[in-house]
């Protein structure tokens, strides 16, 4: 689990085919590695990736090709900088909101306008993520823990402050750039959860309307 405070910038130094998938090399900058361990957890883009070797300036993780299709990981090369975070400890402050590093959709800035010192984000979700994404509510965006301002049918609103924009790869983002998006954990399993005894059967698309009409949760 992560908190989605991201703790450090780096960068992408290698990305080897590896019998199907990749191997990548990242390179973690100012991130304090002297308690990382092999196998432990450490967030890149929001992606959990297991540590596989430290060769002392970062770590080699494997991204199999379950990542490679539901996240940005192929618009990554070497050179890229990359959001950074450890896993949570027991110890650790709980910033921002539980995170698990399990990417949902690849979402896409829409359009980027400055607000005083702050920065305005538009970012479009995946048509089947919106129904998780909610006013005030929290979501992730390639690892980092935001707010939403405001939400208009897939696309959603964020206002990043100068401090946020100095500690991630944010300050790099345009128009077209592709995100990973992690929606909040209490949405998912609050619709899994509405589903009651029907979670047992085949669902094909979740919640519907007609599945809220039908269990009194819409009224006529």
């Amino acid at each position: 689990m992560f908190t989605g405070i991201i703790e450090a910038i780096g960068t992408i130094r290698a990305l080897t085919p590896k019998g199907g998938d990749v191997r990548v090399l990242v390179e973690t900058g100012k991130l304090d590695l002297g308690d990382v361990k092999l196998g432990d957890s450490i967030a890149v883009n929001g992606v959990c990736l297991t540590a596989v070797e430290l060769p002392g300036n970062g770590f080699w993780a494997d991204v199999s090709r379950e990542t490679l299709t539901r996240t940005g990981f192929n618009d990554l090369k070497a050179g890229s900088p990359v959001n950074l975070e450890k896993a949570l400890t027991p110890t650790s402050r709980l910033g921002g909101h539980l995170v698990s590093g399990h990417v949902d959709g690849v979402g896409e800035i829409v359009s980027r306008q400055d607000n005083a010192r702050a920065v305005q984000f538009v970012v479009r979700a995946p048509a089947e993520l919106a129904r998780y994404i909610a006013l005030k509510g929290s979501i992730t965006v390639d690892g980092t823990s935001l707010t939403v301002n405001s939400v208009n049918g897939a696309q959603f609103e964020l206002t990043i402050v100068p401090h946020t924009l100095s500690e991630t790869i944010m300050a790099d983002y345009r128009p077209g750039r592709r995100v990973n998006l992690e929606v909040d954990l209490l949405a998912r399993y609050l619709e899994r959860l509405l589903l009651g005894e029907k979670a047992a059967e085949p669902q094909s698309s979740g919640i519907t309307e007609g599945f809220l009409a039908e269990n009194g949760f819409l009224k006529h």
